[in-house]
């Protein structure tokens, strides 16, 4: 590494881009050559640059990873679940990175069968994802992928599980996910275009045949579209499914036909959205079908799965979001929202029951687990607050009694969950909507002014970042700090309206939200603007992006991950992996009224002169989500037109993608990077 205290200057190769008679001129365009070896000296140069920067902090980074590391039970066990015959187990070993798959026969005290070892399968690779694992109804096959490049371009490959050897046929570029049909020879699978990345296509492929001979069975041409493969709980159908961000559509295939054609469930509509559960002989209907903006739940026969003969089974509220559902032979569960909060609802068939599990807190998550059996008398579900490690529970239909078959343990012997404290306040926005947001701190740390506070959000695509609990987090709160998450619009926290007006041409509700929650924690003293920071990854470093063009006096410092910052750009480049199927997110800039409107946000093209707060930002060379070259840009141009002396380091992985490093402690040098950043800016070393 050069020692090198001053940061590289990226060349300028004006690259003229119109559009809508619009012209605008991009300096930094030639970064986005991933192949360019001077693009790559630059990179790599930047590289050298943070870590000079932040070569004072590299104890405390240390301190930071070990104590991280060190609350993980290395040890550790998944709750096992049965499955056709069998019960699943993930364990990990002291000092190994990567999971080991097995199973044992009946019952938990058989031998164990090892699966898959990904220690062993990641020795050759710096990086390495084990996608999915399919195992064939008669339990003699399992179908597997992986993914080398972190690129979520999947190999998959198929393993006898009675000889322990893996088939010679490959499958490349798929999405890692595979169905077998109930033949034991025949599976479905869907592959990516190599240029965009979209799931396009789906084929079938019969066992001990060639690749090059695999059937298409499904092409969906709609770029705006991605499509996949997955058999029905009940394994009677293969489905194919096809979604866009506002539309869906399925195919079903009975699983002991895997020759015959698949069957519309019913064609899409634009707009409506659905998905399909099987049991016994109908169909169940989560949909947003006649404005049913929460969604509704209806069901049909499986002959009659046109939607005009769908019925309503649970009618749609408006202050109560239906996420999803899981069947049982004498239960139906509902996972619902209200008011942000996770509810689980239990119904039993018979109508004499109708009831939701009781939970005690506002800032807690809860969610079912796996539940591959009908017959279950149990309901697997997991619980976790921002206080509270996460439990797996088992709760008996019957008796209404819980059975928690495993809590996350912290080894780390000053932990006590006493010791945090958790609320949830609401902020009024600008246009008087109330934003909830979400905050942990330690008790005896916590003080009535200035306190350093660390504010996460996302805000896009309907995703809710629930409150949740984190080992990691602690390292944070151990020394002072704060942590709240802002369930911004964008997001479905507070049910399908709040997304709805987050996107497309409300957009700018997500990024005044977040700024009017951190007006608002400044203004009531929960921290000042000379110590809040701001952390957002992906679409939410769009959000990072956007605040510190707009308020950087707000903020001390800035976490920027993997962000999404050069929108106007991206959106027009149908060819970047991903695009066409986030028109409905974003708008599609080829309409002159939302090219307009993503100019007027998009980080990249609203840098200004002006001071901004200090920033790390980083990125993966190989990220098929968040090109590299957006942050690279980014960060090259904001150096240009800066008119301050503060921070501003840009940390590319030169061998992952957009999830980071793939070890379970890898990840952790990332995490430690970015905590002794903002440790450092707030004038604390250990």
């Amino acid at each position: 590494m050069k020692n090198n205290l001053f940061p590289p200057k990226a060349k300028k190769i004006p690259k003229k881009l119109e559009a809508h008679n619009d012209v605008r001129m991009d300096e930094f365009y030639w970064l986005n050559d991933r192949e360019n070896q001077e693009v790559l000296n630059y990179l790599r140069a930047e590289n050298d640059y943070t870590k000079s920067i932040m070569k004072h902090t590299e104890k405390l980074q240390e301190e930071l990873f070990e104590e991280m590391k060190a609350r993980i039970k290395e040890d550790d066990q998944s709750v096992p679940y049965k499955f056709n015959g069998y019960w699943y187990l993930i364990r990990f070993e002291k000092g190994k990175d990567y999971p080991i798959y097995s199973r044992k026969k009946e019952t938990l005290d058989a031998p164990e069968e090892l699966l898959f070892d990904c220690n062993e399968m990641a020795k050759e690779h710096t990086y390495f994802s084990l996608g999915s694992i399919s195992i064939s109804p008669d339990n003699t096959l399992a179908a597997f992928s992986t993914d080398t490049v972190s690129r979520r371009q999947y190999k998959i490959q198929i393993k006898n599980l009675i000889t322990g050897e893996i088939y010679s046929e490959e499958i490349l570029n798929s999405t890692g996910s595979i169905t077998w049909a109930n033949d034991n020879s025949t599976l479905f699978y869907a592959r990516k275009d190599e240029v965009t990345l979209r799931s396009y296509k789906v084929f079938k492929h019969k066992l001990h045949t060639k690749v090059a001979e695999d059937v298409e069975v499904f092409h969906e041409t709609d770029e705006t579209f991605n499509t996949y493969v997955y058999k029905t709980k009940s394994r009677k159908y293969i489905i194919i499914g096809s979604s866009s961000t506002l539309t869906s559509e399925y195919r079903i295939l009975n699983a002991d036909s895997p020759n015959s054609d698949f069957k519309v469930f019913s064609k899409r509509e634009r707009g409506v959205e659905y998905s399909i559960e099987h049991y016994n002989d109908h169909f169940y209907i989560l949909t947003n079908k006649g404005e049913a903006t929460n969604f509704k739940l209806q069901k049909t026969k499986e002959t009659e799965t046109e939607s005009k003969f769908w019925q309503d089974l649970l009618a749609h509220r408006k202050d109560v979001l239906l996420e999803d559902i899981e069947i049982f032979k004498d239960y139906l569960v509902v996972n619902e929202r209200e008011q942000g909060l996770n509810k689980l609802r239990v119904i039993s068939w018979n109508g004499k029951e109708d009831y939701y599990i009781p939970f005690e807190s506002e800032t807690y998550t809860a969610y079912t687990g796996n539940n591959p059996d009908f017959d279950s008398e149990y309901l697997r579900y997991s619980y976790n607050s921002l206080t509270t490690p996460s439990s797996v529970i088992d709760y008996n239909f019957k008796t209404k009694e819980h059975d928690v078959k495993k809590e996350q343990i912290v080894l780390d012997k000053g932990f006590k969950k006493e010791n945090y404290s958790s609320e949830r306040i609401w902020v009024t926005a600008r246009d008087g909507e109330q934003i909830p947001v979400s905050l942990v701190y330690r008790k005896d740390l916590k003080k009535e002014t200035g306190n350093p506070l660390l504010l996460y959000a996302y805000g896009s695509y309907g995703s809710t970042i629930d409150p949740y609990f984190s080992t990691v987090r602690l390292s944070l709160l151990d020394r002072g700090f704060v942590y709240a998450i802002a369930h911004i619009r964008g997001g479905e926290y507070l049910g399908r309206d709040w997304y709805e007006n987050g996107k497309l041409l409300s957009k700018m509700n997500t990024f005044y939200d977040y700024i009017d929650c951190s007006k608002h924690l400044i203004s009531n003293n929960y921290t000042s603007n000379k110590q809040l920071y701001a952390y957002g990854g992906s679409a939410g470093g769009l959000l990072m992006g956007v605040i510190v063009n707009l308020n950087p006096e707000l903020y001390k410092g800035v976490l920027a991950i993997v962000p999404f910052v050069d929108v106007l750009t991206t959106m027009l480049d149908d060819t970047i992996p991903l695009t066409t199927g986030e028109y409905d997110e974003w708008g599609n800039p080829n309409n002159k009224e939302y090219y307009n409107y993503i100019k007027s946000y998009s980080p990249y093209d609203n840098i200004k002169n002006q001071d901004y707060p200090n920033m790390l930002v980083t990125t993966g060379l190989h990220d098929s989500q968040v090109q590299y070259w957006e942050p690279a840009k980014w960060v090259a141009r904001l150096r240009e037109l800066k008119t301050d002396t503060n921070k501003l380091l840009l940390h590319t992985d030169m061998e992952t993608g957009h999830g980071g490093a793939s070890g379970r402690f890898e990840s952790l040098k990332e995490v430690a990077l970015e905590y002794a950043f903002i440790l450092d800016l707030e004038g604390i070393h250990c």
